[in-house]
């Protein structure tokens, strides 16, 4: 795991070194900032969703390197990893070490970059409740165009998701806003607010937005998050709702 993060941290370097919170904000690592810093802390293996946003915004979309083979190549390390965490090789034989030899291996470590405990990210958030208590929304999943459907350029689509309503809070006069865009020149146009019809609690919504393609290949990504009637954020805690196309020309 800490290889594993040690690399995670390189790619950061290599890309500019950006802060967690830009990476979030402004490159679109649909993670939260405590996610992704933790992912590069090495304490645990991060969930694979959030060690492909890590990957994604800085290999692919900084460094312009190829997703597909990014994907492949940055999973089966991810998956490597996992596995030799779920079933990890005997413990070695444990020797004690004197005050002073312990002193001297710790000051070698430091000196040679590699640190494996780490005091918890001073600025990374705890989990943010949702506004009203009780209310929880699942992603159910994608009814029309999946990430990574292939649209050209300029053309109109609608992008629909599945919702359910998992707390105890009648979802009622609730959108989804648009929190932000990604992609060459304006990026994918959508409407700024999208209606979320009324839920009870264990039902299912399903929600679409119309969208436009950018005129310039490549790709576009736009995401989400569930507000109330006055524009408050209902779920800050919860991933946004998104969708990802590729552009081609």
């Amino acid at each position: 795991m800490a290889a594993f993060a040690h690399r995670l941290w390189a790619l950061k370097r290599s890309a500019g070194d950006p802060s967690y919170d830009r990476m979030r904000t402004e490159l679109g690592a649909l993670a939260s900032k405590s996610a992704l810093s933790a992912a590069a802390r090495g304490q645990r293996l991060p969930s694979w969703d959030t060690t492909w946003e890590f990957v994604r915004v800085l290999a692919v979309g900084v460094l312009g390197e190829h997703e597909d083979e990014v994907r492949a190549r940055w999973r089966a390390d991810w998956e490597r990893v996992r596995d030799g965490v779920a079933n990890p090789p005997p413990a070695p034989r444990r020797w004690k070490l004197p005050v002073a030899a312990a002193a001297v291996v710790l000051a070698v470590g430091v000196a040679a970059g590699v640190v494996l405990l780490r005091d918890p990210d001073p600025e990374a958030p705890a989990a943010l409740p949702p506004l009203v208590p009780g209310d929880e929304s699942e992603f159910a999943g994608d009814v029309t165009v999946p990430d990574g459907t292939v649209v050209p350029t300029g053309a109109r689509f609608v992008k629909t998701w599945e919702f359910r309503n998992t707390g105890t809070v009648p979802w009622v006069d609730r959108s989804l806003r648009r929190e932000g865009g990604f992609g060459p020149g304006d990026g994918c146009q959508t409407p700024a607010v999208v209606p979320v019809p009324d839920t009870p609690p264990g039902q299912s919504a399903r929600v679409s937005v119309e969208v436009r393609a950018p005129d310039e290949p490549g790709y576009c990504q736009v995401y989400f998050k569930m507000t109330d009637s006055a524009g408050r954020l209902l779920l800050p805690g919860t991933r946004a709702a998104y969708f990802y196309v590729r552009v081609a020309g």
